[in-house]
């Protein structure tokens, strides 16, 4: 009877997981859609629509399986410090090999503008690139570097994703209820608190400074990781993520792919003596020199 009822649940369990990975999939597949509707953008083919599904499904399941593998690392290893084989094993390995088995090779340029693994230091450093496409928050792991990501506390709900990403210790932010007598807050507050402490830690931030995935447009940056770049007086490292168009729509892993994705990594900005629009220019200015500028092309 025992049994019985274990299995039962079991069943279960795996029915609910199998939909959440299947409805997640689904709904990535509408956002990713939206943002390739621009005028000066090829709209996704069905292959492209079945590539960004079938992405979507092997980063959920496989970030699930290292999400279980973890705690063998844990005893084997004789530390509970899960950050470093769910941040630098299975997030890094499933990102890129999600990109070489389904979207297109990944060609990473101006490495040396990196600093070494090894040499980070507080305050670290605080990456900033443009965001187009859910493409780049798996290229950007070619860089084979170790940051924090800030996520809404949502996305701990996503299957896979949301669980090995808790336990690489990102940071999640939430809204705040009103309090009485004040007004209503975001998790704002929470974001440079958590933000300032990895980076006075040693570990770098990773920011999308545009807050939304945009591809045809170049959109404003608001001023997050910059206030923090401030705050701690660290270095911001520009990197550009170029997605080719050809991203989704070709017919690639089984021909080769057209065009790879690009990653530049610029020269630092120091920040020191500085202010708040000045290093959010020069960001914006260095992330763009190299990517096209679709509201100039005919």
């Amino acid at each position: 009877m025992i049994v019985w009822i274990l299995a039962t649940l079991l069943k279960t369990l795996a029915a609910v997981f199998l939909t959440a990975v299947v409805l997640g999939s689904f709904v990535s597949v509408l956002q990713e859609r939206k943002i390739w509707k621009h005028p000066k953008l090829p709209s996704l083919t069905v292959f492209g629509m079945f590539k960004v599904f079938i992405m979507n499904v092997l980063w959920m399941l496989l970030c699930a399986l290292g999400s279980l593998l973890t705690p063998l690392y844990c005893v084997f290893s004789g530390s509970w410090a899960t950050r470093k084989w769910a941040h630098c094993v299975v997030e890094r390995r499933v990102a890129q090999w999600l990109c070489d088995h389904i979207v297109a090779p990944v060609e990473v340029v101006g490495i040396e503008n990196m600093p070494e693994a090894k040499l980070y230091h507080s305050p670290a450093p605080i990456f900033v690139a443009n965001h187009a496409s859910q493409i780049d928050v798996a290229a950007v792991y070619f860089l084979n570097r170790e940051w924090r990501w800030i996520a809404k506390s949502s996305v701990m709900f996503l299957p896979g994703v949301g669980q090995i990403m808790w336990l690489s210790d990102h940071v999640f932010i939430d809204r705040v209820k009103k309090q009485p007598g004040g007004n209503n807050r975001t998790g704002a507050r929470n974001l440079y608190l958590q933000s300032n402490a990895s980076v006075q830690a040693g570990v770098p931030m990773f920011f999308f400074p545009q807050g939304t995935r945009r591809h045809g447009e170049r959109l404003p940056f608001k001023d997050g990781a910059f206030k923090i770049a401030l705050e701690n007086k660290s270095t911001l490292i520009p990197v550009s993520v170029d997605i080719p168009s050809t991203a989704w729509n070709s017919w690639y892993p089984f021909v080769k792919a057209p065009h790879p994705i690009k990653i530049t990594v610029h020269a630092p900005i120091e920040t020191t003596g500085k202010d708040l629009e000045t290093i959010k220019r020069e960001s914006f200015d260095k992330i763009y020199s190299i990517l096209p500028d679709y509201s100039k092309q005919s």
